[in-house]
């Protein structure tokens, strides 16, 4: 793919997760900080997906490129970073790792279908609590908040959208 096609590639960045449920909400709040912090070129989108589900598919099926943050259990140390693609995903019988995924699965499957299954990595943290009810990261995964959004950011730059930091910003970016 040259620069030009690239550059105009329609990536969505999808925060996912209840954010009532503690660390379950690290998805929408990683969004929430980005929007805060960044100001990205007009080819990137960022989304808070919320616990919408299949409710998503016509916007994933919009994007060229798919970031998703989300919680991820994987049985690893709260904390842990994870970065899954969706032919590790496809391989699994049955995805449990978190609340939404499997409906991302099924997205992705419908998107797919509709001729436009965008190319998808799954950005997450290993929760230490998804208890309800509250608001609060745990601080073991607040403190890898930024490791995260610096992934994301990273994640952006790979499929062919910019990003700048904004003035003033409360939380410094990577």
């Amino acid at each position: 793919m040259d620069d030009a096609s690239e550059r105009n590639k329609r990536i969505l960045v999808l925060g996912v997760g209840n954010i009532l449920l503690r660390d379950e909400g690290i998805g929408v709040k990683t969004v929430q900080r980005l929007q805060a912090d960044y100001r990205f070129s007009e080819n990137v989108e960022l989304m808070d997906g919320g616990t919408l589900g299949l409710r998503l598919l016509d916007p994933i099926a919009g994007a060229d490129a798919l970031i998703v943050v989300d919680a991820v259990q994987n049985g690893e140390p709260p904390g842990t970073l994870h970065r899954l693609t969706m032919d590790v995903l496809e391989n699994r019988l049955s995805f449990r790792n978190s609340l939404h995924e499997l409906d991302m699965v099924q997205c992705l499957a419908y998107a797919d279908m509709l001729g436009n299954r965008p190319e998808t990595v799954i950005l997450g943290i290993e929760p230490a609590d998804i208890s309800p009810w509250g608001t609060e990261l745990t601080e073991v995964v607040e403190s890898r908040m930024e490791e995260l959004c610096r992934q994301v950011l990273e994640e952006i730059e790979r499929a062919g959208g910019s990003y700048a930091p904004v003035c003033g910003g409360e939380h410094p970016g990577p």
